[in-house]
């Protein structure tokens, strides 16, 4: 598997909690989700992934919108999560450190339970 496309897949299944995560600091618009996580390594994201994500997420009633009217521009559309939201969040960061221990025990050699 081309590493572009091992990237592609891992992040995939991240990027939503990376979201919820982002959200749980803080209200934020959507292209300045995109800034942030352009700004972390492997991380890299367009618009395109985003707005599509957070209108699942909207919909599933993980973050709820407000609009607010921009000094620079037009209205921008805020998200932040909802309790619902903080919950999946929590619920993740549970099985993403068991996950992740998992994973490093297999990568590192210790295969005993296997």
């Amino acid at each position: 598997m081309a590493t572009d496309t091992l990237v592609t897949q891992m992040r995939k299944g991240a990027l939503e909690y990376c979201v919820l995560a982002l959200l749980a600091e803080s209200r934020r618009y959507g292209f300045e989700l995109v800034q942030v996580l352009g700004r972390i390594d492997g991380m890299l994201t367009s618009e395109g992934t985003i707005y599509p994500l957070l209108t699942r997420l909207r919909r599933d009633g993980l973050v709820d919108t407000e609009w607010e009217e921009s000094t620079g521009g037009p209205p921008r559309r805020y998200y932040r999560s909802t309790p619902k939201g903080k919950a999946a969040l929590g619920a993740f960061r549970e099985q993403w450190s068991v996950f992740r221990t998992a994973v490093d025990t297999i990568l590192d050699g210790d295969k005993e339970g296997a």
